[in-house]
């Protein structure tokens, strides 16, 4: 499983949804979490409604976590079958709570 993580500096969840323009993935095997790959998104400052080019870099992951998204991004979002994550701190702990919650449905 991939996870696309909205992230200013590889370190923390920061960054809404629509204005990402750094994107951490990580690859999930059911136990583990280990960062793979840093995505770079053309955002350009003070124009909306760009959620969509973020959504296009992450289409082949399977869960995206940000600080939060839009109602249409949202949309967005779940009608490309990703799981929408809203959540905010350092990536290691947001990770362990997902993780977490995930092995504890899976169970």
């Amino acid at each position: 499983m991939k996870i696309a993580i909205a992230s200013s500096d590889g370190r923390k969840v920061d960054l809404h949804f629509g204005k990402a323009n750094s994107i951490y993935i990580y690859d999930f095997d059911g136990e583990n979490a280990k960062c793979v790959e840093h995505r770079i998104v053309n955002i350009v400052t003070n124009e909306q409604h760009q959620w969509r080019k973020v959504l296009d870099i992450i289409l082949d992951c399977d869960v995206v976590i940000s600080v939060q998204s839009g109602f249409k991004s949202r949309f967005g979002i779940e009608k490309a079958g990703l799981k929408n994550i809203e959540d905010e701190g350092l990536i290691e702990d947001v990770l362990k709570k997902y993780i977490d919650h995930y092995k504890f449905m899976n169970n």
